[in-house]
């Protein structure tokens, strides 16, 4: 277990971008860190990957998979959990199954076959399941540590200029307007075809959220933009949605594709 739980040069690289040098010191620990957990939650580690702001490690639990998530970031696992109890009600959302959140850790259950939709391919009436699925009745509580999604927007607009994508003064205004109003539901923040996993009998189920609180039809971003070739292709799939995804506003969804389509997979050319 020694070599699969220790960081990799490049990813203390990355973590370092994203969390600053500090962040060293943390890939340090977690060798121990990972004991400690697994010891606590009865699992065996596998095999190890993960993403910018995380390491995952599959583990097996009772013969059974199951998922141990580590973030530098302590408020990033509070987030992610306080989200999921939130879609706990629905099989469209990967399930917690324990957390450590001092410790940012979260452990998830497996999806299978789980094959990513980038990978399998998708159709617009099952992501439009997904996106109705994930529309669950909840607001801001008292207590709540998701953020506004305004600030989600602002964070992915200042990613891009660090990452040489800069992005028209129009549109970022244009996009911190929108993310600023409309209506206040959960939001997934990161809600894309890879992070969509096949599960059982073909259902799509969402991972890796990025949660706050916003206008729910951001999820549906990378979606419209999928493939479609100009602004005309983009107003037929955004209609096609609405008229799949109850609540949904064909105008505040192509609003937010023209304003945020450089930052997506599928950016509408220009």
């Amino acid at each position: 277990m020694e070599e699969l739980v220790r960081v990799p040069a490049e990813v203390r690289e990355r973590f370092a971008v994203r969390f600053g040098a500090g962040v060293g010191r943390w890939c340090d620990e977690l060798p121990l860190l990972v004991r400690e957990l697994t010891g606590q939650w009865g699992l065996e580690v596998v095999a190890a990957g993960g993403g910018g702001t995380s390491r995952v490690f599959r583990c097996v639990r009772g013969g059974e998979a199951v998922w141990l998530k580590l973030t530098p970031e302590p408020a990033i696992a509070r987030a992610e959990a306080e989200a999921l109890r939130h879609w706990s009600a629905t099989p469209s959302m990967v399930a917690l199954l324990a957390a450590n959140l001092p410790a940012g850790a979260l452990l998830l259950a497996d999806v299978r076959p789980g094959t990513t939709l980038r990978q399998r391919g998708w159709n617009l009436p099952e992501v439009a399941s997904l996106l109705r699925d994930l529309r669950v009745p909840a607001a801001p509580e008292a207590g709540s540590v998701l953020r506004p999604l305004a600030d989600r927007v602002g964070f992915l607009l200042d990613l891009a200029e660090r990452r040489g994508r800069p992005v028209p003064a129009g549109q970022r205004a244009a996009a911190l307007e929108l993310a600023s109003g409309g209506p206040v539901g959960l939001v997934h923040g990161d809600l894309h075809p890879s992070n969509v996993l096949a599960g059982p009998g073909g259902r799509p189920v969402a991972i890796d959220p990025r949660p706050c609180w916003g206008d729910p039809d951001f999820d549906a971003i990378d979606w419209a933009l999928a493939g479609v070739a100009d602004r005309a292709g983009l107003e037929r799939r955004v209609a096609d949605l609405a008229a799949l995804v109850p609540g949904l506003s064909p105008d505040r969804l192509s609003a937010w594709c023209l304003a945020l389509s450089a930052l997506t997979a599928d950016p509408l050319p220009s």
